[in-house]
Protein backbone atom coordinates (compact mmCIF):
# COMPACT_ATOMS: atom_id res chain seq x y z
CA UNK A 1 0.00 0.00 0.00
CA UNK A 2 1.29 3.44 -1.08
CA UNK A 3 2.21 5.75 1.57
CA UNK A 4 0.04 8.89 2.40
CA UNK A 5 2.15 11.73 1.21
CA UNK A 6 2.88 14.23 4.08
CA UNK A 7 5.44 16.54 2.45
CA UNK A 8 3.37 19.85 1.60
CA UNK A 9 5.17 20.52 -1.42
CA UNK A 10 4.94 16.92 -2.56
CA UNK A 11 1.38 16.97 -2.48
CA UNK A 12 0.98 20.39 -3.79
CA UNK A 13 3.08 19.32 -6.81
CA UNK A 14 0.77 15.65 -6.89
CA UNK A 15 -1.96 17.89 -6.66
CA UNK A 16 -0.94 20.10 -9.41
CA UNK A 17 0.02 17.09 -12.16
CA UNK A 18 -3.47 15.25 -11.33
CA UNK A 19 -5.31 18.91 -12.00
CA UNK A 20 -3.30 19.01 -15.28
CA UNK A 21 -4.45 15.66 -16.31
CA UNK A 22 -8.01 16.55 -15.64
CA UNK A 23 -7.28 19.20 -17.60
CA UNK A 24 -6.11 17.11 -20.24
CA UNK A 25 -9.35 14.92 -20.55
CA UNK A 26 -11.50 18.09 -20.45
CA UNK A 27 -10.26 19.19 -23.79
CA UNK A 28 -9.63 16.05 -25.25
CA UNK A 29 -13.33 15.59 -24.57
CA UNK A 30 -13.87 19.00 -25.89
CA UNK A 31 -11.67 19.43 -28.82
CA UNK A 32 -10.00 15.87 -29.49
CA UNK A 33 -6.51 14.80 -28.91
CA UNK A 34 -5.47 17.09 -31.76
CA UNK A 35 -6.02 19.73 -29.44
CA UNK A 36 -4.12 18.69 -26.60
CA UNK A 37 -0.86 21.02 -26.46
CA UNK A 38 1.00 23.19 -23.54
CA UNK A 39 -0.77 26.03 -23.06
CA UNK A 40 -4.27 24.89 -24.10
CA UNK A 41 -3.79 22.14 -21.33
CA UNK A 42 -2.35 25.01 -18.61
CA UNK A 43 -5.10 27.48 -19.93
CA UNK A 44 -7.64 24.66 -18.88
CA UNK A 45 -6.19 24.23 -15.34
CA UNK A 46 -5.70 27.41 -14.56
CA UNK A 47 -2.04 27.44 -14.23
CA UNK A 48 0.98 29.26 -16.33
CA UNK A 49 2.17 27.15 -19.49
CA UNK A 50 4.96 25.86 -17.50
CA UNK A 51 3.37 24.32 -15.37
CA UNK A 52 2.76 21.88 -18.28
CA UNK A 53 6.30 21.63 -19.10
CA UNK A 54 7.48 21.57 -15.27
CA UNK A 55 5.55 18.16 -14.94
CA UNK A 56 5.59 16.55 -18.41
CA UNK A 57 8.16 17.30 -20.69
CA UNK A 58 6.48 16.20 -24.07
CA UNK A 59 3.12 16.41 -25.01
CA UNK A 60 3.51 11.91 -24.97
CA UNK A 61 4.06 12.31 -21.55
CA UNK A 62 1.08 14.33 -20.77
CA UNK A 63 -1.04 11.95 -22.96
CA UNK A 64 0.61 8.87 -21.65
CA UNK A 65 -0.17 10.19 -18.17
CA UNK A 66 -3.80 11.31 -18.90
CA UNK A 67 -4.19 7.71 -20.63
CA UNK A 68 -2.66 5.73 -17.23
CA UNK A 69 -4.49 7.39 -14.85
CA UNK A 70 -7.87 6.64 -16.48
CA UNK A 71 -7.12 3.03 -17.26
CA UNK A 72 -5.80 2.68 -13.97
CA UNK A 73 -8.93 3.84 -12.54
CA UNK A 74 -11.15 2.03 -14.84
CA UNK A 75 -9.75 -0.81 -13.91
CA UNK A 76 -9.92 -0.88 -10.35
CA UNK A 77 -13.60 0.01 -10.18
CA UNK A 78 -13.73 -3.06 -12.24
CA UNK A 79 -11.84 -5.21 -10.27
CA UNK A 80 -13.49 -4.22 -7.15
CA UNK A 81 -16.76 -5.38 -8.88
CA UNK A 82 -15.21 -8.53 -9.17
CA UNK A 83 -15.04 -8.97 -5.88
CA UNK A 84 -18.61 -10.07 -4.88
CA UNK A 85 -22.76 -8.85 -4.90
CA UNK A 86 -24.81 -8.57 -7.87
CA UNK A 87 -21.44 -8.55 -10.43
CA UNK A 88 -23.59 -8.25 -13.31
CA UNK A 89 -26.21 -5.70 -12.19
CA UNK A 90 -23.28 -3.69 -10.55
CA UNK A 91 -21.53 -3.64 -13.90
CA UNK A 92 -24.60 -3.00 -15.96
CA UNK A 93 -25.12 0.13 -13.44
CA UNK A 94 -21.67 1.64 -13.39
CA UNK A 95 -22.04 1.36 -17.47
CA UNK A 96 -25.29 3.36 -17.62
CA UNK A 97 -24.10 5.51 -15.74
CA UNK A 98 -20.96 6.05 -17.69
CA UNK A 99 -22.83 6.33 -20.95
CA UNK A 100 -25.08 9.37 -19.71
CA UNK A 101 -22.34 11.35 -19.41
CA UNK A 102 -20.52 10.55 -22.42
CA UNK A 103 -17.98 13.29 -22.77
CA UNK A 104 -15.13 11.73 -20.46
CA UNK A 105 -16.01 8.50 -21.96
CA UNK A 106 -15.29 9.54 -25.11
CA UNK A 107 -12.20 11.09 -24.32
CA UNK A 108 -11.55 8.04 -22.79
CA UNK A 109 -11.98 6.33 -26.05
CA UNK A 110 -9.75 8.33 -27.84
CA UNK A 111 -6.83 7.86 -25.07
CA UNK A 112 -7.67 4.27 -25.87
CA UNK A 113 -7.15 4.40 -29.69
CA UNK A 114 -4.11 6.27 -29.70
CA UNK A 115 -2.51 3.45 -27.77
CA UNK A 116 -3.57 1.09 -31.04
CA UNK A 117 -0.79 3.74 -32.74
CA UNK A 118 1.95 4.18 -30.17
CA UNK A 119 2.69 0.60 -28.72
CA UNK A 120 4.34 2.18 -25.74
CA UNK A 121 0.98 3.41 -24.42
CA UNK A 122 -0.77 0.07 -24.20
CA UNK A 123 0.85 -1.16 -20.96
CA UNK A 124 -1.97 1.08 -19.71
CA UNK A 125 -4.89 -0.04 -21.99
CA UNK A 126 -3.47 -4.18 -20.86
CA UNK A 127 -4.39 -3.38 -17.90
CA UNK A 128 -8.45 -2.22 -17.98
CA UNK A 129 -8.41 -5.59 -20.78
CA UNK A 130 -6.72 -7.66 -18.28
CA UNK A 131 -9.64 -6.53 -15.72
CA UNK A 132 -12.71 -7.17 -18.09
CA UNK A 133 -11.35 -10.37 -18.39
CA UNK A 134 -10.92 -11.01 -14.62
CA UNK A 135 -14.71 -9.63 -14.36
CA UNK A 136 -15.87 -12.24 -16.83
CA UNK A 137 -13.29 -15.49 -15.45
CA UNK A 138 -15.89 -14.84 -12.34
CA UNK A 139 -18.58 -16.60 -14.55
CA UNK A 140 -16.47 -18.72 -16.98
CA UNK A 141 -12.89 -20.36 -17.41
CA UNK A 142 -12.98 -19.86 -21.04
CA UNK A 143 -10.62 -17.36 -21.80
CA UNK A 144 -12.37 -17.04 -25.50
CA UNK A 145 -15.43 -16.14 -23.49
CA UNK A 146 -13.76 -13.61 -21.38
CA UNK A 147 -11.73 -11.78 -24.34
CA UNK A 148 -15.47 -11.83 -26.20
CA UNK A 149 -16.80 -9.87 -23.08
CA UNK A 150 -13.79 -7.61 -22.92
CA UNK A 151 -14.79 -7.22 -26.79
CA UNK A 152 -18.56 -6.50 -26.51
CA UNK A 153 -18.30 -3.90 -23.56
CA UNK A 154 -15.68 -1.87 -25.01
CA UNK A 155 -18.17 -2.05 -28.46
CA UNK A 156 -21.50 -1.57 -26.52
CA UNK A 157 -19.14 1.75 -24.93
CA UNK A 158 -18.52 2.71 -28.24
CA UNK A 159 -21.51 2.28 -29.83
CA UNK A 160 -23.31 4.06 -27.33
CA UNK A 161 -21.13 7.50 -28.13
CA UNK A 162 -22.67 6.90 -31.31
CA UNK A 163 -26.26 7.17 -30.62
CA UNK A 164 -28.89 9.43 -28.89
CA UNK A 165 -30.73 6.87 -26.98
CA UNK A 166 -28.06 5.10 -24.60
CA UNK A 167 -28.89 2.04 -22.59
CA UNK A 168 -30.58 1.31 -19.40
CA UNK A 169 -28.60 -0.68 -16.71
CA UNK A 170 -31.77 -3.38 -17.55
CA UNK A 171 -30.66 -3.46 -21.19
CA UNK A 172 -26.55 -3.28 -19.83
CA UNK A 173 -27.80 -6.43 -17.58
CA UNK A 174 -29.50 -8.06 -20.22
CA UNK A 175 -26.13 -8.01 -22.30
CA UNK A 176 -24.31 -9.51 -19.68
CA UNK A 177 -26.66 -11.90 -18.64
CA UNK A 178 -26.22 -13.09 -22.76
CA UNK A 179 -22.51 -13.06 -22.55
CA UNK A 180 -22.14 -14.29 -19.10
CA UNK A 181 -25.03 -16.59 -18.17
CA UNK A 182 -24.95 -18.15 -14.57
CA UNK A 183 -23.05 -21.66 -14.03
CA UNK A 184 -24.81 -24.53 -14.26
Amino acid sequence: MDEPITDGRRLKGLRRRNALIEATLRVIERDGVAGVSHPVVSQEAGFPTSATTYYFSSLDDLLTAALTSVMEEDSQRMRRLSSGGDRRRDLAVLLAEVVREPGRLLAEYELFLLAARRPHLREATDGWLAAVRAFAHCYTDDPVRARVVAGAIDGLLLHSLLTEQKPSADEFEEFLKDLLPDPR
